[in-house]
Parts: C-alpha cells; sequence; structure tokens
C-alpha cells in the first residue's frame, strides 16, 4: 500500500484520524476511495517487530457504524492496547537497529557440529568400538543419531510455525505447551548448558595436566591443577563472551578449522603404516583385523553402559536454536542447519568406527619384542600374528596390555599423521562446547527471566548494549560453572547433565505430536518433514534412553521437572501464548460435549445447573456464593444479566463486559460462566436465556433469583415482571429456586464492592477499564431492579472508584447488608439446614442441601427433615420418612413431623397479611363490571375478591408456616423449603408475591426450592 504515508504514526501505531464527511482521509483501493484496506502483511505483525512496522487496519466499526458515531472512542483505531509483553517486544525492535545476526551457517552449523564432536570422537570412540565392536558401535551411532534425528526434525516443525525469538528450546517449548512445561524446562535447561561449561572445561584441563605430567611439569597434584587451569579456562571464555556475539562467532570458526583439521589428519594417518607403530597396535586396513573387530567383547561394560557413555558426545543439536534470537531468519537456518549438522557429524562418527576397528587390534603391549617366528604362527590365531605379533603375553598377565583399542584412550593421536594435531583437536572441541555453551545458558535465561515466570528472578532479564547482552546471566553462568570446576568430580554430574538435555528434546518431541493432536487451526509449520506420530516415539525414545543412561539422574530429573511444573501451574503466570495445552482443551470440550449430546440423561447423573439471575456478578455476592457452594465441581452455573432500557444497544461494550466479567470470576475462584444479554425488560430477557443458555447437554435446569425485597416500593408492573419469570421457567420445565436474606442480596450500591479488576489491568492502566456513563442517556435498568431501589448507572459495579476518593462511612443498614453478603464465604460452624420437604418435586429440595452439606465449609452442619403430616400417623410418617432417606443414602440428623401443619394461623397474623395486600386488591365487588375488567387488563396484577376466597386455605397456610418456621427452624444455618405453586392465569402476581413475602419474612437465610417434578434422586444402583 503506498499510500501508508497518509497514517499519522505514532511509534509504530498507526491511526485514521477524521471526522464524520468533512475531513475523511481516504486509501485508493483498486482505484476507488475507500478506508477498506488490501491485505498486507504489516496487519498481522504482533508489534513493531525488527521485521517492519505494524499497521492497524480500519476496524469492523469505522466501516460499519453509522456516520454520526465518533469512530474512535477508544483512543485505539481498533481498540486494542499493547500488552505489556507486547510493549517490551516493541522496546526491544527499537533498539535492535545496527544489530549482528547470524546466517544458518555461521550461527547454526558451525555451532551444533562443534557441540556434537566433543571430546568423544578422540579419547572414547576407539575405546567404544573395542568395547562393542564395529557392528555394535556402528548400531550405538545410529540409535543416537535416530534420537537426535527426530529431535532435529521436531525443533526445525516448531521452529517453522511463526516467528522465533530469543531462548532457544526454552522459547520453543514454553510457546508450544504453555508456561507450565517451558518455565520448568527452561530453568533447568539453563542449569544444564551451566553446568556443561564446567564439564568441558574440566575435561579440556584433564587432557592439559595429562600432557603436562608427560613431560614431569606437575604444578602441585593432578586434581588441583586440574582446577587451577579450569579456572583461568573459564575466566578466559567469559572474556570472550562478554566481547560479544561477534567475538564469540570468531573464536567458533577458528575451533571448527582446528577440529576438522584434526578430523582430516587421523584419516590421513590410517593410510600411511608405520613400522614403530605396529607394537602399539596399528597394522593400516586389514580385512582380518576388521573381521576380528566385527562382534563385540565386552569386558566389565554392557551394551546400554557403553551407549550411555557415548550418548552425550550425540547432544548438542540445539546450540544453533539456543542462540535463536541473534539469526537472521531463524525458521530458515535452525532446520537446515540442525539437521545438516546431525547429518555430517552421523557420519564421522560411522566413519570413525568403521576405520579405528579396521586398522587397530584391541589389544597391543607397545613392545616391539613381542614378534613371532615361523614355527609358532600355526598356534597364534589373532589377527595381529598375521603381521608377526603375538600379543597373548600381556592380555594373560595381570598388569594386561598398555595399547590397542581398549587400552590406550589415545591410541588415535598415535595413529594420526601428526599426534599434536589431534590434542589440538582435543583442545578445540572441549572448548567450542563449552564455549557454546557459556553462551546458550545466559541466552535462555534472559528469555526465561523476560517473561517473568519465576517472579524472584527479573534482575535477569536485563540486557546490555546493541546485542542486548544478558551480561548478569554470564556472571551467574560463570559462578555455577566455577563452583563445578573447583568439585573437580564431574562422574557425577555428567549423568544428570545428560538426562536435563534428554529432558529438553523429549518435551520438544511431545510438543509437535501435543500440537498435532490438538488440530489448532494455528499450527501449520513450513516445515513439513514431520510426522506426529514418529515425534510421540522420539519423546518416548528420550525417556527410555534417560533410564537407560541412568535411572537415578532420570527420576532426578523427572522430580525435578515435575516440582518446577507444580510451582508454575500453582503460580498460574499471567500470560497467553496460544499454547497447544489451550488448543487441546478446546478440542477435548468440543468432543466431549459433542459425545454428551448423544447419550440421554440418567437419574443417576442428575446434576443441579443453574441459570443465577445475578445482574453483575459482584452485586450479588452472597447469592453467587451460595449456589457456587453446591455447583463446584458438581454442575454448570451460569451467571445471567438482563440489560434492559437502551434504545440503541452497544454490543461492543456488551462483549469487552462479558471477558471482563468473566476474569472477575475467575480471580474470584468462582466456577461460573456469566452471559449478559439486551432485552427490552427483564421478562424478555429471562426468556432468551432459559432458552439460549448453555450448549448441548451442558444447559442449564434451575432458574436461580434473588427474592425481591422492594416488591412494595417500585412499580407492581415489576412484580408482575418477576413473578411472570417463575412461570416461565416452570414452562420451559426447569425447576425454580428463590434465596431470600433478611437484609436483601443486592450491594452494588455500596462503595468499595467494585474491586472488578485483575492487578495486572490495575497496573498496565488499561483504558477500558472504566465504563463510560452518561446518566443524560438511556438507564441501564439491570436486574438490580429486582431486588433494589438503587438502578442508577452510577451504581453499576462497573465502575472502578478512584482509589484515593476518600471512604464514606456506611451506614448501619448498609453495614448489616454487607455483612450478610458475606456469610456464605466463611465456613459455617455446627449448626443445621433445615430442610422442609412438604411437597415432592422429583427431589431437587432434598439434593440441594445434601450437596451443600458435601463441601468443606458447610460440612459440620446436620441435616434436619421437616415433613407434613397427621397428629394420628406421626410415627408413621418419620418411619416412611426415615425409610426413604436411608435408601437414598442421605445422612439427616433429625425428622420432624409436623402435626399441626393445618391449625389455623394466629388472628393477629392473618390481619397483618390482609393489610398487607389492601394496596393491590382490585375490590371489584365496590364497582361496575366493566371498570373492574379495564382495571384488571391495566394492572394485571391485583387480586380479586373471588381469587382471595378461593385461595383462602393457601393463604392461612403460608402464614401458619412462617408461624412453625419462627418456631423450630429460627436458629438454623439455612433454610431449605419447598417453594409454594400458583396456578398460572388463576393467581395473581401481587397474591403469590405476599404468599412469598409472608412465608419467607423475619427467617434466617431461605432458599425456597422447586424442581421440574421429575425424579433427581434414585435408590436403584
Amino acid at each position: 500500500m503506498s499510500e501508508t504515508s497518509l497514517h499519522s504514526s505514532t511509534g509504530g501505531q498507526h491511526h485514521y484520524h477524521y471526522d464524520t464527511h468533512t475531513n475523511t482521509y481516504y486509501l485508493r483501493t483498486f482505484g476507488h476511495n475507500t478506508i477498506d484496506a488490501v491485505p498486507n502483511i504489516d496487519f498481522y505483525r504482533q508489534t513493531a517487530a525488527p521485521l517492519g512496522e505494524k499497521l492497524i487496519r480500519p476496524t469492523l466499526s469505522e466501516l460499519h457504524d453509522e456516520l454520526d458515531k465518533e469512530p474512535f472512542e477508544d483512543g485505539f483505531a481498533n481498540g486494542d492496547e499493547l500488552t505489556p509483553a507486547e510493549e517490551a517486544a516493541a522496546k526491544e525492535a527499537a533498539e535492535s537497529k545496527g544489530v549482528v545476526k547470524f546466517g544458518w551457517i555461521k550461527g547454526v552449523l558451525v555451532r551444533c557440529m562443534l557441540n556434537i564432536w566433543g571430546v568423544m570422537l578422540f579419547i572414547r570412540m576407539s575405546w567404544i568400538v573395542g568395547q562393542a565392536g564395529i557392528a555394535l558401535s556402528c548400531l550405538i551411532v545410529l540409535m543416537a543419531t535416530v534420537v537426535t534425528t527426530i529431535t532435529g526434525l521436531s525443533t526445525s516443525a516448531i521452529a517453522t510455525n511463526g516467528f522465533v525469538r530469543g531462548g532457544g528450546a526454552y522459547y520453543l517449548i514454553s510457546r508450544s505447551l504453555g508456561p507450565e512445561f517451558g518455565g520448568s524446562i527452561g530453568l533447568i535447561f539453563a542449569f544444564a548448558n551451566a553446568v556443561a561449561v564446567a564439564m568441558y572445561v574440566v575435561g579440556f584441563a584433564e587432557t592439559v595436566v595429562e600432557l603436562l605430567t608427560s613431560v614431569d611439569a606437575v604444578m602441585t597434584d593432578e586434581i588441583n591443577d586440574v582446577r587451577i587451569i579450569g579456572t583461568i579456562t573459564i575466566i578466559l571464555l567469559l572474556g570472550i563472551s562478554v566481547a560479544g556475539m561477534e567475538w564469540e562467532a570468531k573464536a567458533q570458526i577458528f575451533l571448527l578449522i582446528v577440529l576438522i583439521a584434526a578430523i582430516i589428519n587421523y584419516f590421513i594417518g590410517t593410510f600411511i603404516p608405520v613400522k614403530s607403530k605396529e607394537s602399539l597396535g596399528f597394522f593400516g586396513y586389514d580385512g582380518s583385523i576388521m573381521w576380528e573387530n566385527m562382534g563385540p567383547d565386552f569386558r566389565g561394560e554392557t551394551f546400554f553402559s557403553v551407549f550411555a557413555i557415548f550418548f552425550p558426545a550425540a547432544t548438542g543439536i540445539l546450540a544453533g536454536a539456543n542462540i535463536s534470537g541473534d539469526l537472521t531468519d531463524p525458521q530458515l537456518a535452525i532446520p537446515r542447519g540442525t539437521l545438516l549438522a546431525i547429518l555430517i557429524t552421523g557420519i564421522v562418527y560411522l566413519g570413525v568406527a568403521v576405520s579405528t576397528g579396521s586398522c587397530i587390534v584391541r589389544d597391543a603391549s607397545g613392545n616391539m619384542n613381542d614378534t613371532i617366528s615361523s614355527e609358532f604362527m600355526a598356534n597364534c590365531t589373532r589377527a595381529s600374528c598375521n603381521f608377526g605379533y603375538d600379543f597373548s603375553s600381556c592380555r594373560n598377565s595381570e598388569e594386561g596390555c598398555k595399547s590397542g583399542l581398549l587400552n590406550n584412550f589415545q591410541v588415535m593421536s598415535v595413529v594420526s599423521g601428526f599426534g599434536p594435531i589431534i590434542t589440538a583437536g582435543i583442545f578445540s572441541a572441549t572448548l567450542s562446547s563449552a564455549l557454546a555453551s557459556l553462551v546458550s545458558a545466559p541466552k535462555v535465561f534472559q528469555a526465561l527471566c523476560k517473561d517473568n515466570i519465576y517472579p524472584g528472578l527479573g534482575m535477569f532479564a536485563k540486557g546490555y548494549g546493541k546485542n542486548n547482552e544478558p551480561l548478569r546471566g554470564y556472571i551467574l553462568t560463570f559462578v555455577i560453572g566455577l563452583a563445578f570446576i573447583l568439585i573437580a568430580e564431574l562422574n557425577i554430574i555428567a549423568p544428570i547433565i545428560s538426562n536435563f538435555f534428554l529432558a529438553s528434546y523429549a518435551l520438544i518431541n511431545f510438543s509437535v505430536f501435543h500440537a498435532s493432536l490438538a488440530n489448532s487451526p494455528g499450527w501449520r509449520p513450513s516445515f513439513k518433514y514431520y510426522n506426529m506420530w514418529v515425534s510421540l516415539a522420539g519423546a518416548v525414545l528420550c525417556c527410555v534412553v534417560m533410564f537407560v543412561i541412568n535411572w537415578w539422574a532420570a527420576l532426578l530429573t523427572n522430580v525435578i521437572v515435575l516440582g518446577l511444573y507444580i510451582y508454575v501451574s500453582y503460580k498460574k503466570p499471567d500470560v497467553n501464548w496460544g499454547s497447544s495445552t489451550q488448543a487441546l482443551t478446546y478440542h477435548q470440550s468440543l468432543t466431549h460435549t459433542l459425545h454428551l449430546s448423544g447419550v440421554e440423561d440418567h437419574i443417576k447423573n442428575f446434576r443441579p445447573q443453574c441459570l443465577v439471575m445475578t445482574g453483575y456478578p459482584n452485586s450479588r455476592p452472597a447469592l453467587l456464593d451460595l449456589v457456587s457452594s453446591f455447583t463446584k465441581n458438581v454442575g454448570l452455573m451460569i451467571c445471567g444479566h438482563v440489560r434492559t432500557g437502551y434504545r440503541r444497544p452497544n454490543f461492543k461494550d456488551l462483549a469487552t463486559d462479558q471477558a471482563r466479567y468473566q476474569r472477575w470470576l475467575l480471580k474470584n475462584e468462582t466456577k461460573a460462566f456469566y452471559t449478559p444479554v439486551f432485552a427490552e425488560d427483564m421478562r424478555q430477557g429471562c426468556q432468551y436465556l432459559l432458552q439460549a443458555a448453555g450448549l448441548g447437554r451442558l444447559k442449564p435446569n434451575t432458574l436461580v433469583l434473588g427474592f425481591k425485597n422492594d416488591w412494595r416500593d417500585g412499580d407492581m408492573m415489576n412484580v408482575e415482571t418477576y413473578i411472570s419469570m417463575i412461570h416461565d421457567s416452570f414452562d420451559f420445565q426447569f425447576g425454580a429456586v428463590i434465596l431470600r436474606l433478611r437484609e436483601g442480596l443486592d450491594v452494588s450500591h455500596i462503595q468499595g464492592q467494585d474491586d472488578l479488576l485483575s492487578s495486572q489491568e490495575k497496573s498496565s492502566g488499561m483504558k477500558d477499564v472504566i465504563v463510560s456513563i452518561d446518566t443524560s442517556k438511556d438507564s441501564d435498568g439491570d436486574s438490580s431492579k429486582l431486588s433494589s431501589k438503587a438502578t442508577s448507572l452510577q451504581n453499576s459495579p462497573a465502575i472502578q472508584k478512584d482509589k484515593k476518593s476518600p471512604t464514606v462511612p456506611l451506614n448501619v443498614s448498609d453495614q448489616r447488608l454487607l455483612d450478610s453478603s458475606q456469610q456464605f464465604r466463611k465456613k459455617q460452624g455446627k449448626g443445621t439446614v433445615d430442610v422442609w420437604w412438604l411437597f415432592d418435586d422429583g427431589g431437587l429440595t432434598l439434593l440441594i442441601p445434601y450437596l451443600l452439606t458435601n463441601k468443606k465449609r458447610w460440612k459440620d452442619c446436620k441435616i434436619r427433615v421437616f415433613i407434613g403430616g397427621k397428629i394420628n400417623r406421626i410415627d408413621h410418617d418419620r418411619r416412611a420418612m426415615a425409610t426413604l432417606l436411608s435408601k437414598f443414602r442421605i445422612d439427616f440428623s433429625d425428622i420432624n413431623v409436623l402435626g399441626d401443619i393445618n391449625t389455623k394461623p394466629k388472628k393477629e397474623h392473618v390481619t397483618a397479611f390482609e393489610e398487607m395486600i389492601e394496596p393491590y386488591r382490585l375490590k371489584e365487588d365496590d364497582m361496575e363490571q366493566e371498570a373492574a375488567e379495564r382495571l384488571k387488563d391495566s394492572e394485571p396484577w391485583r387480586i380479586t375478591d373471588n381469587e382471595l376466597e378461593l385461595y383462602r386455605a393457601k393463604t392461612n397456610r403460608q402464614i401458619r408456616l412462617n408461624e412453625l418456621l419462627k418456631e423450630h427452624s429460627n436458629t438454623a444455618n439455612l433454610i431449605v423449603m419447598s417453594l409454594p405453586l400458583a396456578r398460572k392465569g388463576a393467581v395473581s402476581s401481587a397474591l403469590y408475591m405476599a404468599w412469598l413475602e409472608v412465608l419467607s419474612k423475619d427467617l434466617p437465610p431461605m432458599l425456597l426450592v422447586r424442581g421440574n417434578h421429575q425424579s433427581v434422586l434414585t435408590f436403584y444402583s
């Protein structure tokens, strides 16, 4: 798009500035004036990344909304703000101009080859051939190469699935499997690299000390010499690393040239038989030697122990990936460099195995006099006999032979054209591996610290200079390396290091399998030569090799990884990298939900799945906490919120609120979903939710409401709506539950009850945290209309109050309301849950208290059951109920049969009821029939005289039940009672509301429950 200059640029973010028609900047697309943009890579950048500047495409609102709306209310053209991680990346990108970057040869191939060709090549390969023979040595090399090749393919797949930043193995694993795996492996991988520095430096120091010993130039004793030389070496290596990546890369190139010269020198030497070397076991290429060395000759070793010794020589394939941040194009360099390095080094290892086995015998004395005369030739069967040597004397002696494949680790320098070059090769191999590890460890550690997964390690994230060098990480690696050099006993450390590397390889392989299994549309690596099952096999192989090398080190590694995994999972770092764990969770959820939909419900599996009309989730804490108590880990809970009173609903705000309150629920550890809807009125919104909330079998089956405490104060049409919602729930075959607290439920009008935002949002200062409100516009009559007079928008709990504003002391009623709203968060002491199971609704009235008393907060409460009965059958009814409860396997402490349930209530209570309903009566007998019908049509909630007379007995029962409740359950922690039913169309909403009022007033917390009359309990197995 050539017209990008039309954008005003601020820090990589481009905005379009225009107001309505007058001053519009248009882009020309296909020759037409339109702000609709053509596809452009810059729209897809995550930040102002190193590869180019981020542009922001026109938002849907800019293209679609009416022109009188201001398109840029959000400040950002698409409402996107940078997350802290993105801001850091943008800052890093801005600083990374003029940085030294490496291509695939210098950055990956050279590094990997140097790291793979270790000391093993020169001082252990010949011994391995002596022990295992040519055939099994080749098998050992091939087995190791198979593991590294599969890991190389997996690394290539992950590295080509999107832009790779610094951090190598840690970055690849964490972005694929998430912070838990990434964080645990990142820490041990960085530590393994730091200790590997010590391992390689000690290898170098030991070689130097051997040279010094051979010329009698030992400084103190051998072990202290290793420490002195090791310390000097690591200080020099630190100097090269700190000097910068460019110097380090030059040093690596020099070391590679020396190493290749040493390898070529050895191969040339094998073709030049020298008479003086014959007594040392070297006779040049010969079929008989090759045949003799073809099979194994294990002496104190087994196949797997020899494999364990060789395998660390094949590691080091991540040396290139570990400096991924310093590569020009990691997506091209990592696959090409890593796989080519594995191929070249594998061929060289095989070449050395075959050549040493074909020209050197296993045992030689090094004594020129061990020749044999022709008459003894018949008794001599060894390959050396063909050349006139018999080494049987040293083989049979107690001291054993001094030379040959099995006895002289330095036999390759004997064979080579010029011995000192092999020594230089050993120096080169050890120093280059030490240097690569010394650079890898701080780079990986820096990436780990930048992601802030372990809060205490933030200081190591800081980089210095144009290359963002982790100097603090270098110092830390130096200290760890030096500590292990001073121990100088690396035989214990080596297997642990190998296992740490193998754990990383296993997880890289598993990442590819996991990402493929999750089938996420975002998993589309440009490197196609991988297979999910091969990667899984690679992961299993890595785990097997871990135990083969050293079982206790493997166990230790697994315990450490598991411990770190649990720690990171518990800490829950606030990062979202679109990991395959997320993708697989989604995939499994979808599969299971669909599978569940194909299975008929069974009574044994019934769960109360509640649609709770909370409004804003934090505006009715008591309702949220109580329902959460019996649905947590048992059933579904959806917080429904009907937003009414908008002339023009803002659906974008609804989506923002949905995400924000869902975060609040998670932070509050409430296992629920928040579902808001716009509707003309409460009833319509509730109908929408009853019909559409949920998915498949994960649909609500119970409607939970707060009791409408203020029903006598407002518009009676609100009561009509409220009662209609209860009727609708029964029409939809839902159960209905109503919670009443003496003090009320809605706390949204109390200042400070809006602790809505997570600390991350507070710290990053997100603009959309505060819901902007203009009271002159439509009022948001959300569901707080149901139980609070405070419905004005200023009281919406979505408003973030200013922290510095003085806190107004609460009045007594508000303080009481606040205290009661927290009561279900506390542990309920020894008390009772009284269940008044008066009518059989299928068992929901009994199931809810059972589920509640199973929870930790309620487990000290005993269930008492109250049932209606006749005076003359009390014992019979109690026994019948006890039998039923024991068959349902529900524990209870007591059963009370209320023989006096049908006694008439006290006169003063009946009078009080009549006074309460007086304003809501129609009094049709006092007016003409037509006028009465008109009034009933306009105010359908009014109570007719006929209806009052018809339901006199039912009215008296509610008044009597309240008397009994006060008598028996005044000290209960919770009363669960059968909700009285009212026939639709026959009982007016005012009379029904009055029944609920008189039944539940002046009592402890009360849950009125009515199931849908389908059995939810069964005593069949």
